[in-house]
């Protein structure tokens, strides 16, 4: 199975577990994920594939069928070229968006609900077997060799210190690979993330999540590069007393654009390092809380508060890379 964020944003989270452990399967999310279609430590669950063409189809060697529900077949933004699909390998697509059924390079393309064609596979399968193996443990986070925090102490910190249906809008690219090692998500709406790749999304997307559900926490994951493009949400947030914490991770760069430069040969592009910026101090111009944390314990005190309004939480990261 692959599960795109419609399947999230249509309310059709739980049906899709049920799926997945009727079938018995792996389950991967579509690349570029903008929700979570499915709990990220269940033991069926194999990750979000990676963007590029090669590296998918590697993901699909040994399966005969793939069923795509509610995802585009793909986003594609690496350049990785390689073959669609592994030899024998046969993909259908179900999806409500028939410009994505169009665009999809191979595969069949079925436009009808997905919420539907679960429901007819769960009619048409056999009953449920046994419940499925523990969810998997999170590993002991990773540590960084220089003063600031590796970004998987952050997470874990999150992980433990925020209550278990926090929703989380994260806008950090270059520690996508540390966000899923430690992050245990089980319930629907945990998630949102730019798929389109804009810079900006994050800041005011938190601050729209925190209004739109004001009895559920909250948390904005954010770089100090991808920050400076919607830093006035902050004031949007002091304006309306938003529940929202921002955890601001500063590593002085842009990291994922770094990332970019190495994968696309070009590893010294110029204009990717911004230091010196305090967002601390920005965010009380704007009318924010706002405080430092510099180790582990002191951000999970941090986490620990209960404030009514907005805060912003800026800590120092090492860099690291989305994979």
């Amino acid at each position: 199975l692959v599960l795109g964020g419609d399947i999230d944003s249509e309310g059709l989270f739980d049906d899709a577990v049920r799926l997945a452990e009727r079938l018995g399967g792996p389950v991967w999310a579509a690349p570029s994920q903008f929700r979570l279609p499915f709990p990220n430590r269940h033991p069926q669950f194999r990750g979000v594939l990676p963007a590029g063409i090669a590296p998918i189809s590697e993901a699909f060697e040994g399966h005969d069928l793939v069923l795509v529900l509610g995802a585009p077949v793909f986003r594609y933004h690496e350049y990785l070229p390689g073959r669609y699909l592994p030899e024998g390998t046969r993909l259908i697509q179900v999806t409500g968006d028939a410009s994505a059924a169009a665009r999809a390079p191979m595969g069949e393309a079925l436009v009808a609900d997905p919420g539907a064609v679960i429901d007819v596979l769960l009619e048409s399968l056999d009953a449920a077997g046994p419940p499925a193996d523990p969810y998997r443990p999170v590993p002991v986070p990773l540590t960084a060799e220089g003063p600031g925090l590796h970004p998987e102490q952050v997470f874990a910190a999150l992980r433990d210190e925020m209550p278990g249906d926090t929703a989380y809008v994260v806008e950090s690219t270059s520690t996508n690979a540390a966000w899923w090692r430690q992050m245990d998500l089980r319930r629907p709406g945990s998630y949102y993330f730019p798929a389109a790749g804009g810079l900006g999304f994050g800041l005011p997307g938190a601050v729209g999540v925190a209004m739109a559900q004001p009895d559920r926490p909250v948390v904005g994951v954010i770089g100090d590069g991808s920050a400076n493009y919607g830093i006035t949400a902050l004031w949007t947030a002091a304006q309306h007393r938003v529940p929202l914490t921002v955890v601001l991770l500063r590593n002085g760069t842009y990291g994922a654009l770094r990332w970019f430069g190495g994968l696309l040969g070009v590893p010294d592009a110029p204009g990717l390092d911004i230091p010196g910026l305090d967002f601390t101090r920005i965010a009380e111009g704007y009318g924010v809380r706002a405080q430092h944390v510099g180790g582990a314990a002191e951000l999970r005190a941090a986490l620990a508060e209960r404030p009514e309004g907005p805060r912003l939480i800026q800590v120092d990261t090492a860099l690291t890379t989305p994979s």
